[in-house]
C-alpha cells in the first residue's frame, strides 16, 4: 500500500490521465475518487492552491475520450449509442434517457453529463449522430469536464487532512489496506452488474420479432405501433405508422388504444427495457395485447425493412 500511495505522490497527474481516460471511455472504473486523492494530495486546499497542471491534464484525457465517441457518432449515428450501452454497466435504457435530456436541453446537457452515472459517453456519441458543430461540442464538453474535475480537485483540497489520514491509515494496514481498496472496487463493479442483471430479470415478457411484425403490416394488419424513443430520434428514422411516444416527456399524450388492439412497443437500447416497461405498464392499465419488439428498431434495420424519417 505505500509503494501505490508513492506512485500517487510521484506520478499522480499520470494516474488521473489515464484513471480518467480509461473510464471515459466506457470502462466501471470510477475516475473521481482518484481525483480526489491525487489533488489532496498535490493540493494544500482552497481555490488559490488548486493544483491546476493535475486539472488541466484530466480535462484534457477527458475531452480526448469524449472526442472519441463524439466522431464515431458523427460516422455511424445513433447505432454507436446501443453498442456503447452494452459494453457499459450502466442500465439499459441509458439511450433513452440520453436522448431525452439531449433533445431538451441540447448540446448545453454536456455540461452535467459527467454528474449523472452513465451520460457521459452515451452524451458525446449522441452530439456527435445528430450532427453537433465541433467547435460547440468542444466548448460545452470541455466546461462540463472542467467542472467535473474542478469539484473533485475542490473537494481533495479542502479535505486534504482527512485524505492524507486515510492514506497513512491504509498504508499502516498494508496488503490489507490494498485489499480493502480492491474490495471497493469490485463492490462497485458488482453491484453496477446486479441492478442491471436485476432489471433485465423484472421485464422479461414475450417478444414480437421483426420479422413477425412485418408479416402482420404485410397482411393488411394495422397494430398499433409505439416508439418510445425521444422524439429526436423518431424524427431522425421510425418504423412506418409507428407513433411517438416518449415517457420521459412528460406533456407526451398515448394515443387511445382498444383494449383488444394489437400493440407493440419499440425502442433502441439493449435487452429492450424501455419498451418493456411500457409494455408492463400498459397491461396493467388493461391492455393484454402488448408486447415489445425483439432487438427494437436496429434489428428492423438490420432486416433491410423500410423506415421513415
Amino acid at each position: 500500500m505505500d509503494f501505490i500511495i508513492s506512485l500517487i505522490r510521484e506520478y499522480g497527474v499520470g494516474i488521473v490521465f489515464l484513471n480518467v481516460l480509461v473510464e471515459q471511455l466506457g470502462a466501471p472504473v470510477p475516475a473521481y475518487p482518484v481525483i480526489v486523492v491525487a489533488a489532496a494530495i498535490q493540493g494544500q486546499g482552497g481555490m488559490t492552491s488548486l493544483p491546476w497542471p493535475l486539472i488541466a491534464v484530466a480535462v484534457a484525457a477527458a475531452l480526448l475520450a469524449d472526442s472519441v465517441w463524439f466522431m464515431l457518432g458523427r460516422r455511424y449515428g445513433r447505432r454507436v449509442l446501443a453498442r456503447l450501452c452494452r459494453i457499459s454497466l450502466s442500465p439499459d435504457s441509458c439511450v433513452q434517457n440520453t436522448e431525452s435530456l439531449y433533445a431538451r436541453w441540447g448540446a448545453k446537457s454536456l455540461m452535467i453529463a459527467k454528474f449523472v452515472p452513465g451520460f457521459a459517453s452515451i452524451a458525446s456519441a449522441l452530439a456527435g449522430a445528430v450532427g453537433t458543430r465541433t467547435g460547440r461540442f468542444l466548448w460545452f464538453d470541455g466546461l462540463g469536464a472542467l467542472l467535473w474535475v474542478g469539484s473533485a480537485a475542490l473537494l481533495g483540497g479542502l479535505f486534504s487532512s482527512a485524505v492524507e489520514d486515510l492514506l497513512d491509515i491504509l498504508a499502516q494496514l498494508g496488503f490489507w489496506g490494498l485489499l480493502l481498496v480492491a474490495a471497493a472496487l469490485a463492490l462497485f463493479v458488482a453491484r453496477r452488474w446486479w441492478s442491471r442483471r436485476q432489471v433485465i430479470r423484472s421485464l422479461r415478457m414475450e417478444r414480437l420479432t421483426v420479422g413477425e411484425l412485418n408479416g402482420m403490416l404485410q397482411n393488411g394488419e394495422s397494430p398499433i405501433i409505439l416508439d418510445v424513443r425521444s422524439a429526436l430520434a423518431f424524427a431522425a428514422a421510425h418504423i412506418p405508422g409507428a407513433v411517438s411516444y416518449d415517457p420521459h416527456d412528460r406533456q407526451a399524450v398515448l394515443p387511445a388504444i382498444d383494449s383488444e388492439a394489437q400493440v407493440i412497443v419499440y425502442c433502441a437500447c439493449p435487452n429492450e427495457v424501455s419498451a418493456a416497461r411500457v409494455a408492463q405498464l400498459l397491461r396493467k392499465a388493461g391492455l393484454p395485447k402488448v408486447r415489445p419488439l425483439l432487438g427494437g428498431i436496429e434489428a428492423w434495420v438490420d432486416a433491410g425493412y423500410l423506415v421513415h424519417a
